[in-house]
């Protein structure tokens, strides 16, 4: 039984870390990049919460946040397995 929990929480710690780190990529790279003058000076002059960058931002950044959290409960499972009997 523990060598099926470590499996599983190393695939889950592989599969949550990878992801994580991607999605937390793709959240970071519009703002790195300065974008099209136009369509910057158009989403400037709505509010903060209904433009389209800040929305994809912070749903890239809970996506990415519960792939860690799944990386973690593989941390988890990693644990549990090695000192089950």
């Amino acid at each position: 039984m523990g060598f099926l929990l470590v499996g599983c929480g190393l695939t889950a710690l592989a599969i949550g870390g990878w992801r994580g780190y991607a999605l937390a990529r793709e959240a970071l790279a519009p703002l790195v990049h300065t974008g099209d003058p136009t369509r910057t000076a158009i989403e400037a002059a709505r509010p903060v919460h209904s433009r389209f960058r800040v929305r994809l931002f912070a749903r890239r950044v809970t996506a990415a946040a519960a792939w860690l959290v799944v990386a973690l409960y593989g941390l988890y499972l990693i644990q549990a397995g090695s000192v089950a009997p």
